[in-house]
């Protein structure tokens, strides 16, 4: 199933029903002890149709596609890779759930965010607000350093109460889409070009009953930047970002909160926001590597 390319803007409830069809799609459990039988391969799968026995998901990324089955598919690859010769067998792993995601079968604290599980019942405190989350097979459990800056920057821009519209470009798990919907943000549109991310992101808002603030899209973060939006998030990298930052884009949104980058890379859209008249109120250096920038338009509305 492939989603749309593009959606109305986060406008009036209820969502365009046209863009909803990522709510209903199948998803298999995974639980810690799960087997995963992962098989690497690398070119363009996104024309094929993987109709497997065990088969649970395609992650695609730079050239490569990881197909995630609960069993041994060694014959079934075989002759896949038969019919289609550009196609080629990388490696092929196997590992448990628990092993794939880093042990998320616990809660996690991150920032005033209480992620648990969908299965595990955890009270959060008076001061906690408490999300249910599944990463699926889409890698991340929310402790990457980009997540917990961006999670923080968020935080910071949705403070005053005033951001009602969202936009979350490469969300992912849907994480950030939830942090913002679950502080306050009314309308919240969640973009991944990843078919995986996208049905992942949409599981998290149906199992947080959040349907009605959140619509998650497959489509790319370029067809859908200039969407106005109160507040815009782009956890996604140098490349898109620096196509991302034109100025018909920025003066659609007032808030500005992008990451996924390394330090160098950092630089060079800080200079990007200067030349726009984009004013950089933080900064985050995480660890030795990567880099979280939060802004605010001065003509955006």
């Amino acid at each position: 199933m492939r989603g749309k390319e593009t959606c109305p803007a986060v406008a009036d409830n209820p969502f365009p029903p046209e863009c909803a069809s990522l709510t209903s799609a199948r998803h298999y459990p995974l639980l810690p002890e799960t087997i995963l039988n992962i098989y690497c391969l690398k070119g363009d799968l996104a024309s094929i149709d993987i109709e497997m026995d065990g088969f649970i998901g395609t992650w695609e990324d730079d050239g490569y596609s990881f197909l995630f089955f609960s069993e041994p598919a060694d014959e079934a690859l075989k002759r896949l890779l038969e019919e289609h010769r550009d196609i080629g067998l990388e490696d092929r792993f196997r590992m448990s759930y628990r092993e794939w995601q880093g042990g998320f079968d616990v809660p996690v604290k991150i920032g005033r965010f209480l992620l648990s599980p969908p299965g595990l019942k955890k009270v959060a405190a008076d001061d906690e607000i408490a999300l249910k989350f599944d990463p699926g097979l889409v890698f991340g459990n929310g402790t990457h350093p980009t997540t917990l800056a961006c999670l923080t920057a968020i935080e910071i821009a949705c403070a005053g109460g005033k951001v009602e519209r969202m936009l979350d470009l490469g969300t992912g798990t849907g994480l950030l889409a939830l942090a913002g919907a679950s502080l306050g943000c009314r309308q919240v549109l969640a973009v991944d070009n990843n078919m995986l991310a996208a049905l992942t992101a949409a599981r998290n808002i149906r199992i947080n009953k959040l349907e009605q603030r959140i619509l998650a899209v497959n489509g790319q973060a370029q067809s859908h930047a200039g969407l106005p939006a109160d507040l815009l998030v782009a956890n996604i990298g140098y490349p898109v970002l620096r196509e991302l930052l034109r100025a018909e884009n920025l003066c659609r949104h007032r808030w500005l909160v992008l990451s996924g980058l390394q330090h160098g890379e950092a630089e060079k859209i800080l200079k990007i926001l200067t030349e726009l008249n984009a004013l950089v109120l933080k900064h985050w250096h995480s660890d030795a590597l990567w880099s979280t920038i939060l802004a605010i338009t001065t003509d955006g509305h």
